[in-house]
C-alpha cells in the first residue's frame, strides 16, 4: 500500500513539473554592419544575462558585415565579426543581403561556430555555401524551432550586385515557409528569423499565424516592443547596434502563453569585456586607415552632399561629362569638418565597386535612373554635372511621375546628345541600359575618390543640392 501511495505521489509531482510555466530568453541583434567597437559592451551584457539564464539564445537577423573597413578589409574579409560572434556565443544568424558583399561568405561560414539559417536560398555545390533552412534548439527540454528567410529585390535576388550571387537560386519567402509548418507541431516555440523588412514581416504574420515570434531586420525599423501582428510579436532595431532586443517567451504545456520584448541600448551598457577590448585593438592595428587624404572645410550634413562629392570625383577622374551614384552606395549619413582619412573613404564606399563609364543620351540616362530606383524617389540616384527635377505623383504617393534634367546653371538639357556618364558597376547591373553601352574601367571607386580628394586637398559641399522634388 505504501509503495502505491509513493508511486501516486511521484506521478503527481511529475505532472506538476510538466505543467509548470517556463521562460525562454532570447537576445536578438539585427543589421550590426560590422560595428565591432560595440562588442565589448555586448559581450558583457550577454555574460550578465547568461549568468541569470545559462540557456539564453542569441540570434542575428542578418547584415552582420559591411560598414566598417576594419572588418571588411581584413585579411579574410569580415572575419573580425565572425570571431567576435563566436566569442560572445551567438547561436545562429540568418543571411542578410550584405552577407554576399565580397566573395568570402563560404570561408566565413566555415569559420563560424554557429549556423546560418535561411530557407529560401538554394546554392549550387560549386559555390560551397553551407546553410540550413531551419534549426531546432533544446532549451531545458523545450524545443525552439527557427526558420530563416532573406529579402529579394524585384530582380529575384537579395539587394546586392548580381555577380555576388552567381550560382545561387532564391525563392520568395512566402513560397518556401509553408514547408516548415510542421515545426509548430513538433516544437514548443516557433520563430521566423527574418531579413525581410518590417512591412514584409507583418505580411508573414498574417500569412503564417503558426509562428510565435518574428525576429526582424533589413529595414532598420526601431520598434517599441509591443508590436503584435495577428498574435505574433515582431521585433527589430535600427542598424549598427541602435539597440538589441531582450525577448521573454513564457511556455505552458507546449504553448507560448506570454511574450514580451525589451529594447536595450547596448552602447550605453556600463560594463565591458577586457578580452574583447584586446581583440578589437588587434583588429584595429592598421596605420594606413588613419592616413589623412584631404580636409573638409565644412561638415557634410546630408547623404546628398556626400553623394555629390562622389559624383564629382567620377567626373574628374574618369574624364566624364556626367555622373550618378546610388544612395545605397553612400554608407555614412554625415561627416564632420576636418580630416578625411582612408578609413572615412572606405566607410563611405565599402563595396569594392568598380568604376564604369557609359555612353548615353539624356533620354537613356533618365531611363537608367528611373529603372534603377523602380520609379521610387527613396532610392533615386545622386547626380553630378547636371541637376534633376523629380516630379512625384500626387495620386500615388512615393511614385515618380516624371524626371526633368537641366544643366548646372539651370538651362535646357539636350536630351538627344550622347554623354559620357560615370558611375559604379552596381547601377548598370540593376537598371535598363542600351546593350554594349557600359565600359568597366577596372578601377575601384574608392581609389577614384581617394585620388580626387588628394588632388583637391580641401573640399566644401555644405548646402549642395542637385535634386529637387515636386508633387503634381
Amino acid at each position: 500500500m505504501k509503495q502505491k501511495i509513493l508511486l501516486l505521489w511521484l506521478v503527481l509531482l511529475s505532472t506538476i513539473t510538466l505543467a509548470q510555466k517556463h521562460d525562454i530568453h532570447i537576445l536578438a541583434a539585427n543589421d550590426m554592419h560590422a560595428q565591432i567597437e560595440v562588442f565589448p559592451q555586448l559581450a558583457a551584457l550577454i555574460d550578465s544575462l547568461r549568468a541569470e539564464d545559462p540557456s539564453l539564445l542569441v540570434f542575428s537577423a542578418g547584415d552582420n558585415r559591411t560598414g566598417n573597413p576594419i572588418n571588411d578589409k581584413y585579411r579574410i574579409p569580415a572575419y573580425p565579426m565572425v570571431a567576435l560572434m563566436n566569442l560572445t556565443g551567438f547561436n545562429g544568424s540568418t543571411l542578410g543581403n550584405h552577407e554576399f558583399d565580397v566573395h568570402s561568405l563560404s570561408r566565413l561560414i566555415g569559420l563560424s561556430n554557429f549556423r546560418y539559417i535561411c530557407a529560401n536560398i538554394f546554392p549550387s555545390d560549386s559555390v560551397n555555401i553551407k546553410t540550413v533552412p531551419y534549426q531546432i534548439f533544446d532549451v531545458e527540454g523545450l524545443k525552439v524551432g527557427i526558420v530563416g528567410a532573406i529579402q529579394l529585390s524585384p530582380q529575384g535576388i537579395p539587394s546586392t550586385h548580381p555577380d555576388n550571387v552567381k550560382g545561387i537560386r532564391f525563392k520568395p519567402a512566402e513560397e518556401v515557409i509553408p514547408q516548415y509548418e510542421w515545426l509548430s507541431r513538433e516544437c514548443d516555440v516557433t520563430i521566423l528569423l527574418s531579413h525581410l523588412g518590417y512591412p514584409k514581416d507583418r505580411e508573414m504574420a498574417q500569412q503564417f499565424p503558426w509562428f510565435d515570434l518574428i525576429i526582424g531586420g533589413h529595414t532598420h525599423t526601431q520598434l517599441k516592443g509591443n508590436e503584435v501582428e495577428n498574435g505574433i510579436l515582431i521585433t527589430q532595431n535600427k542598424n549598427k547596434f541602435g539597440r538589441v532586443t531582450y525577448i521573454t517567451l513564457t511556455v505552458d504545456s507546449g504553448k507560448v502563453v506570454d511574450k514580451k520584448a525589451e529594447y536595450i541600448d547596448v552602447k550605453k551598457y556600463s560594463k565591458r569585456s577586457g578580452l574583447v577590448d584586446a581583440m578589437i585593438a588587434h583588429f584595429n592595428d592598421n596605420p594606413e586607415f588613419r592616413r589623412v587624404v584631404a580636409i573638409a572645410d565644412t561638415p557634410f550634413e546630408t547623404r546628398e552632399e556626400l553623394g555629390c562629392m562622389m559624383c564629382d570625383a567620377y567626373i574628374s577622374e574618369c574624364h566624364a561629362d556626367l555622373a550618378v551614384e546610388n544612395p545605397g552606395g553612400v554608407r555614412i549619413d554625415s561627416h564632420p569638418a576636418g580630416d578625411i582619412t582612408v578609413l572615412d573613404i572606405l566607410e563611405m564606399d565599402p563595396f569594392d565597386n568598380n568604376a564604369v563609364v557609359l555612353e548615353l543620351t539624356g533620354e537613356e540616362l533618365v531611363t537608367m535612373m528611373r529603372t534603377y530606383c523602380h520609379d521610387k524617389y527613396v532610392s533615386f540616384p545622386f547626380v553630378g554635372g547636371f541637376k534633376c527635377e523629380v516630379i512625384m505623383d500626387r495620386k500615388e504617393p512615393g511614385i515618380i511621375k516624371d524626371v526633368k534634367l537641366t544643366t548646372p546653371d539651370g538651362k535646357k538639357f539636350n536630351m538627344k546628345k550622347k554623354y559620357r556618364v560615370a558611375t559604379n558597376n552596381y547601377i548598370p547591373a540593376t537598371s535598363k541600359i542600351p546593350e554594349g553601352s557600359a565600359h568597366t574601367l577596372n578601377i575601384q571607386t574608392t581609389d577614384i575618390l581617394t585620388r580626387f580628394l588628394e588632388n583637391n586637398k580641401t573640399v566644401n559641399y555644405q548646402g549642395v543640392r542637385r535634386l529637387t522634388v515636386l508633387s503634381r
